[in-house]
């Protein structure tokens, strides 16, 4: 068995829920379909009830509902079993901790200011008068430029590119690949030269405590006040955000959306993947826009917002889209039709009187 093997009473007793059966020994958490007798699985969509009556788990994390077709398993009950599932795999797979040191390979400006702490990985480069707090890790390939200031317990994975003045929370962690301050899109066009001035982009960005950064995203610089990204805020694999923008506390952001410059999300909105964004717009908290969702004005109310077609057949997509098409040509054959049946109602109206 694994040597971080955990007791179904151990876990009651650390997490909470109620224990019901024997309490078996585990080893591990995994799905459904691929659990044995000394591992955990659990069920929070109700369409796999089947899966789980089927499964050979040893441990089933349920909720009292539907703990009444599982009778004779051991079950942990609780109200929110993907909530617990994740806590629990967190105790088989817990945080790696910073190894503290720095490779020998790692280019450090002098005036960088590094806890003992820290993990610097191969290669990293880190620029002056940068400061990184303790237990932070910053691995292979890594580059920070000057005047960044980076909290406690971060993870900086490798191949990230952090560029200069910008400032990480505790606990932030960036996954490979991304990108954190690079300029906005800034130009004025000249007409004298009939070419574009590029803007300087004088301000940074500065992601709160607990922000996690997908990879490959990547999250502009402001023109000139700073884009920011509150608290606890979690952001897919392939997000743009554009400078200036402000996403708020709590926020969750799906993979490849666009969110165009100073465009401000409130707080606990979740924004489908491949949404689009206009810029200078206002997301209110609590906010869901669905997946491939094109937002062009600004929301004033809080709600649950869609603009896309359902899956269907091709060939009736090409028939709907036809008709679309000619939106504006029916509209107006509608209002003179009514207009028309108002002429008529009125006529006979009088003829009445």
């Amino acid at each position: 068995m694994a040597e971080n093997h955990l007791t179904a009473s151990a876990l009651v007793k650390q997490l909470g829920g109620e224990l019901r059966g024997d309490d078996v020994i585990l080893t591990r958490i995994t799905s459904l379909q691929q659990a044995q007798e000394h591992d955990i699985s659990f069920l929070s969509n109700p369409r796999l009830r089947e899966d789980a009556v089927a499964s050979r788990a040893g441990v089933l994390i349920v909720t009292e509902k539907s703990a009444a077709a599982l009778v004779g398993r051991t079950l942990i009950i609780i109200d929110d079993p993907y909530l617990y599932f994740a806590r629990v795999a967190r105790l088989f797979h817990p945080l790696q901790q910073a190894r503290s040191g720095i490779h020998p390979s790692a280019i450090i400006s002098p005036s960088a200011q590094i806890a003992d702490s820290c993990e610097i990985g191969a290669n990293v480069v880190i620029g002056e008068r940068c400061v990184i707090g303790e237990h932070t890790r910053v691995l292979a390939g890594t580059v920070i430029e000057e005047d960044c200031i980076i909290g406690n317990d971060c993870v900086i994975h490798a191949n990230v590119t952090i560029y200069h003045g910008c400032q990480l929370g505790n606990r932030v962690e960036l996954h490979s690949g991304c990108v954190i301050g690079a300029d906005g899109f800034g130009f004025a066009w000249d007409k004298q030269k009939n070419e574009w001035f590029k803007i300087v982009q004088t301000g940074c960005v500065i992601l709160g405590d607990d922000v996690d950064i997908g990879a490959n995203t990547t999250i502009d610089r402001g023109a000139i006040e700073n884009t920011i990204v509150e608290k606890d805020a979690k952001i897919d694999n392939q997000v743009m955000i554009g400078h200036n923008g402000k996403i708020g506390a709590h926020v969750a952001i799906v993979a490849c959306t666009g969110i165009a410059g100073s465009t401000e999300v409130g707080d606990f909105s979740v924004i489908g993947g491949a949404a689009m964004i206009g810029g200078h717009l206002n997301i209110p908290p609590k906010t869901t826009i669905g997946a491939a969702t094109a937002v062009s004005h600004s929301i004033k109310e809080s709600g649950y917002y869609a603009s896309i077609f359902p899956l269907q057949k091709h060939n009736d997509w090409v028939k709907n889209a036809a008709h679309i098409r000619h939106l504006h040509e029916m509209n107006q054959k509608i209002k003179a039709l009514e207009h028309q049946l108002a002429e008529l109602n009125g006529t006979s109206s009088n003829q009445q009187d």
